[in-house]
């Protein structure tokens, strides 16, 4: 189990590093970044799954299988508005705002799966949004776009589609369910590239080892850590250890960016993850049956 936690750790460090590698790629566009960092990432994980002589079963669940393909469209879609609030709003406050989806999810869960919204979840929920209005409203006085606010919003509500959609595909699980989600988001990524004017990305040359970084190690290896070690981890383990992700990358946006916090984006920050994590507990106690749940749960960005 030591050895099956210190690949989640590591998998969860990764993913908040992705902002940090992708603001050190200048020479293409936020959905160039996305479209090789997908195609990378897809590249490595089919080699795995080779390499382990895994089997698809998809075939059988076609109707569950349209749903993991909406799911991983609608990842592709979150991607690309996630890498243009990193550009115009910075690693920081994009993260956060990316972030909400799970509480999107939580709030309408009662409608999509007839949970209960508890007061626990409503607090929770309440926070966040409080949260939300002072990151953004600070953001707004600090010169930001409503453009950047907006990629960060739509990155929060597609991310909400993923989970939403990816809860549906039920028998399609795990490392298999990683490695098709990833796919068709790389073609979803792809259709938006082509349309757009070809595809066929030239990045600079001082461009290509963040590139290579992102898409081999934080994609593929990330991913594959992240699938494998999971299953293997007591389900508490797994909710908690997950804020570690966005916590990680508001610190290393400050450390290794210089990207300055005010004290009221600050407090917003302690409200999003804070009211996040209350309502994700919430959720737990109500459903100690819930590993099938994380076992299925993607890595958010």
């Amino acid at each position: 189990m030591r050895k099956d936690y210190c690949k989640y750790l590591f998998a969860l460090l990764l993913f908040g590093f992705n902002g940090i590698v992708a603001s050190r790629i200048t020479s293409i566009s936020s959905t160039g970044i996305v479209y090789l960092r997908t195609m990378i990432g897809s590249a490595l994980l089919f080699s795995i799954f080779l390499m382990t002589k895994s089997k698809f079963t998809f075939m059988k669940h076609k109707r569950q299988f349209c749903f993991l393909a909406v799911s991983g469209a609608a990842m592709g879609a979150s991607w690309m508005f996630l890498y243009e609030a990193y550009r115009q709003l910075g690693v920081s406050v994009a993260s956060l705002a990316y972030y909400c989806g799970p509480v999107i999810v939580m709030a309408l869960s009662p409608l999509l799966f007839g949970e209960k919204l508890t007061k626990r979840k409503l607090l929770g929920f309440a926070a966040v949004l409080c949260g939300v209005f002072l990151i953004n409203g600070q953001s707004l006085e600090q010169g930001k776009t409503v453009w950047g606010l907006f990629c960060g919003g739509m990155s929060a509500v597609m991310y909400s589609f993923m989970v939403i959609f990816n809860k549906q595909a039920r028998d399609i699980t795990g490392f298999e369910n990683s490695l098709l989600q990833l796919f068709i988001s790389f073609l979803t990524v792809a259709l938006f590239v082509g349309a757009r004017g070809g595809l066929v990305v030239h990045p600079a040359a001082s461009d290509w080892t963040p590139i290579v970084i992102l898409g081999l190690l934080n994609t593929g290896a990330g991913c594959y850590f992240y699938f494998s070690s999971i299953g293997q981890l007591p389900v508490q383990t797994v909710a908690v250890c997950g804020y570690l992700e966005p916590l990680s990358a508001v610190v290393f946006s400050v450390l290794l960016l210089h990207e300055s916090m005010s004290p009221l984006q600050a407090a917003g920050a302690v409200l999003v993850l804070g009211g996040a994590i209350f309502s994700e507990n919430s959720m737990r106690t109500a459903r100690p049956d819930s590993g099938q749940a994380i076992k299925r749960k993607l890595p958010s960005e």
